[in-house]
């Protein structure tokens, strides 16, 4: 049985709204919003992190989209002002004495601005990594840790100084971010697993820094066929750290949903002091999926940790120390149910939670941040442009309430496409959503045993940018067209019947998709090595099947790749644009990096006259190949 506290989901709205002027009775048990008659529709804000200021009276949310911050009052329950950034803003954080708010600007040449919240501007803006995210700082001011995420490394910046003072290496993707609270660790969060998905293992991971040292420490892998690690929190006590991701199955066939065959979504806890994973434990019920776990973070007091579910658009609020106790009791060979006999036991477990959590339904669409102030959860819900709240206090009947900040935009096709990707609840029982295996339209690094192709014979999850451009569709070309793919994909993923519109919508999103600039660019153009990798391009044949601008000419050959099932098969030849962001390669994913394609994967030349080069000249291949 399930202990959910939920009422059914609020359909999406056809419009989304948008700022102005209004009013709202937040912590009351009615809440009014009057929008003024004369607001302008404008682009949508999608809302994404939260900060709360330092008496938690003031929530400060980062709007994607609007490329701006609003101020939330918390007592008004209004929006009292709104700060302009450059860039998208991707993560927040308040500075020690809560006179400055640091805003990561998601973008290539990604920036930490740094606003001035007496003056509500920015007054300092300091030059990072690509695509930067997830800022935290450190407990006595000095230092700030940004996540580069498409850099695969962590900065430091230098406060007083104002300017980045080192880089940290990581794993994969990094995301979230979280110090212990004396400020000597940094628990970070890699979105994606790294290495072949061919072999028996494949797992994101947590990369711990000595934050003195700015160094990597320990390694924390997550359960075999963890990705999209999105969230990450520490107790109040610094005890535990708390991950959120997808725990796909992708070690059986895609024959079915229930109980959890493909995905399910997870909640790991780290020993802090020991830098080890603890156990995983499943957010899901046994007929009802919680997918895309994303946000987490703990109450002040310590007595619950919440997640934020993106994709069934939910919160689950867990007792901690209930959860510690009977994680201790698994970890000492004590049954604590039916199915969890050992501590092995419990990331099979559905029912592991059952008694510790409540699962309460919210009215907007798609939660991602969450920032705990006394018993009242606040989400950033993306796709309906608003703020989520709801009292979780166990004595308190939850009662969700979803607080406009804007004005309404009609939803164009491509916006409704990009919330149907990203929406489990279209879902059989909420299991998942496209982007439980495509995170922003690009792949988890898993592979998987669809049936459009057989059974036994897995394939990498593949990029859907450029796939309306580039048919045939699947790694075989089974799909004469992504249109028919993402159809397909409904009925035999998903195993639900949708309307033409849907799907329709989905297209539009995916058309919609733009190449992300490679981090292995200089400013914008080709490095020296990638200068000369061109030339190699063209001498080692490459050019001849990934001809530019897709890098595809859209055909299928025989390469000698194919084994067992697979064998003597003719492959799709994918297209090389993005490519540095879709490792593993190859149909298998047997290929961990660019140079194992051009070695290993290469028997006979097949895949390019690349046996008789130097060294320097495949180095500078690689470079002109992950450039694109």
């Amino acid at each position: 049985m399930t202990n959910k506290a939920v009422s059914d989901h609020t359909a999406p709205s056809s419009e989304r709204r948008r700022r102005s002027a209004h009013a709202v009775v937040w912590f009351g048990a009615a809440l009014s919003v009057v929008i003024s008659a004369n607001a302008l529709a404008q682009d949508y804000l999608s809302p994404l992190a939260l900060c709360a200021g330092k008496d938690g009276g003031i929530l400060y949310v980062a709007e994607s989209s609007g490329k701006q911050v609003a101020v939330f009052d918390v007592v008004k329950g209004a929006v009292t002002g709104t700060i302009a950034v450059p860039e998208p803003p991707s993560g927040l954080a308040l500075s020690s004495d809560g006179s400055r708010l640091y805003v990561t600007g998601a973008s290539p040449r990604g920036n930490v601005h740094i606003v001035n919240l007496r003056a509500l501007a920015v007054s300092q803006s300091v030059r990072v990594g690509h695509t930067p995210t997830a800022p935290v700082v450190h407990p006595d001011g000095k230092t700030l840790f940004v996540c580069n995420r498409f850099n695969n490394d962590v900065s430091a910046v230098d406060l007083a100084e104002g300017k980045e003072v080192g880089r940290i290496p990581v794993i994969r993707e990094p995301v979230a971010a979280v110090l212990t609270p004396d400020g000597a660790r940094l628990f970070v969060a890699n979105l994606l697993p790294a290495g072949p998905a061919d072999g028996d293992f494949i797992a994101a991971a947590i990369s711990v820094i000595d934050t003195a040292a700015r160094q990597a420490v320990a390694v924390i892998s997550l359960p075999n066929g963890s990705s999209s690690a999105h969230g990450i929190c520490i107790s109040p006590d610094g005890a535990y750290v708390y991950v959120t991701h997808i725990l796909g199955r992708y070690q059986m066939p895609t024959t079915q949903l229930e109980r959890g065959w493909m995905n399910t979504n997870a909640l790991s806890v780290i020993d802090a002091k020991e830098n080890k994973l603890v156990n995983t434990v499943l957010l899901d019920d046994v007929d009802l999926g919680a997918a895309n776990p994303w946000g987490v973070a703990c109450t002040a007091d310590g007595k619950y940790v919440c997640v934020a579910h993106a994709g069934s658009h939910e919160i689950s609020v867990i007792d901690r120390a209930g959860l510690q106790e009977r994680l201790a009791k698994a970890a000492a060979g004590e049954a604590v149910s039916e199915v969890s006999q050992t501590a092995a036991d419990v990331p099979n477990d559905l029912a592991f939670l059952v008694g510790l959590r409540r699962r309460i339904a919210l009215t907007g669409n798609g939660p991602r941040g969450l920032v705990l102030i006394g018993t009242k959860a606040c989400v950033s819900e993306y796709f309906t442009d608003t703020l989520g709240v709801v009292d979780i206090d166990p004595s308190v009947k939850p009662k969700a309430r979803s607080i406009a900040l804007g004005p309404q935009a009609a939803l164009s096709a491509k916006r409704k496409g990009e919330m149907f990707f990203n929406d489990a609840s279209l879902c059989f029982q909420h299991w998942q959503s496209c982007s439980s295996c495509h995170p922003d339209a690009r792949a988890d690094g898993l592979n998987w045993d669809l049936l459009n192709d057989g059974i036994g014979n897995p394939k990498n999850a593949k990029s859907m940018l450029l796939a309306h451009e580039t048919p045939p569709a699947m790694s075989l070309g089974m799909r004469d067209s992504a249109e028919m793919a993402v159809r397909a994909g409904i009925t035999f993923i998903q195993f639900t019947v949708r309307p033409e519109a849907d799907a329709a919508a989905i297209d539009a999103y995916l058309r919609s998709l733009k190449a992300v600039p490679s981090p292995h660019l200089v400013e914008d153009k080709l490095s020296p090595a990638a200068e000369r990798g061109e030339k190699v391009f063209e001498k080692a044949r490459c050019a001849k099947c990934h001809p530019a601008p897709l890098y595809t000419d859209k055909k299928s050959y025989d390469l000698g790749t194919g084994k067992d099932l697979d064998k003597d098969k003719e492959f799709d030849t994918p297209t090389l644009v993005e490519v540095w962001r879709t490792a593993p390669y190859m149909h298998d994913g047997r290929a961990a990096a660019m140079s194992n394609v051009l070695k290993e994967c290469n028997a006979n030349d097949l895949h390019g006259t690349t046996s008789s080069l130097t060294q320097e000249e495949t180095n500078d291949l690689i470079e002109y190949v992950l450039s694109r």
